[in-house]
């Protein structure tokens, strides 16, 4: 669902071909959300078969591939509403692999646990890193909405979050608390 809607909330702003979506979700999006190349254009097909969207035209520069413009159908305005409702009413649980590690980590030896959570650690407080900077990065872009330090902000108070609790976990094994 939100291939659907990051690509009908971007063609709102303007038509746009394939690559110029995939360019826009990587430099600008990519931290937040997960959208694999290939389902850009998976969706777009859908999309406009369903009538979501429409060609405007072919373009080709040079020896390049030619490429297809797209541009939001009036029913593709409301079926943009329509995912961005059902996203603002939809609660998301999250499961976490490490917590089903977490339960069988007796079966390691302590310190092997204790390494992991030192390389936990230090994953996260190079993501922490990255996402502060990039966030700094990306709102200095004029073309970036205000609304993004909202959503680095919920990014990072998860991965800060995470960072913590796998801090208080390894010190907690490292004082013999657990397993």
């Amino acid at each position: 669902m939100s291939t659907r809607l990051v690509i009908l909330g971007l063609l709102r702003e303007r038509p746009l071909y394939g690559y110029e979506l995939k360019q826009i979700i990587e430099e600008h999006m990519g931290d937040w959300t997960n959208i694999a190349f290939g389902s850009i254009y998976f969706a777009l097909g859908k999309l406009a078969e369903e009538g979501f969207i429409e060609e405007v035209g072919t373009e080709q520069e040079g020896n390049r591939p030619s490429r297809t413009v797209y541009r939001i159908t009036e029913a593709g305005q409301a079926e943009f509403l329509r995912l961005l409702r059902q996203v603002w009413s939809t609660l998301e649980r999250h499961y976490f692999a490490i917590d089903v590690g977490l339960m069988f980590s007796e079966a390691l030896p302590v310190e092997e646990v204790q390494g992991y959570l030192r390389k936990r650690v230090a994953e996260l407080e190079s993501i922490v890193e990255y996402v502060t900077a990039h966030r700094a990065g990306q709102l200095t872009q004029p073309e970036v909405p205000r609304l993004a330090a909202a959503v680095f902000d919920h990014s990072l108070a998860h991965f800060q979050a995470e960072l913590a609790w796998t801090r208080d976990l390894l010190d907690k094994t490292e004082r013999g608390e657990y397993p």
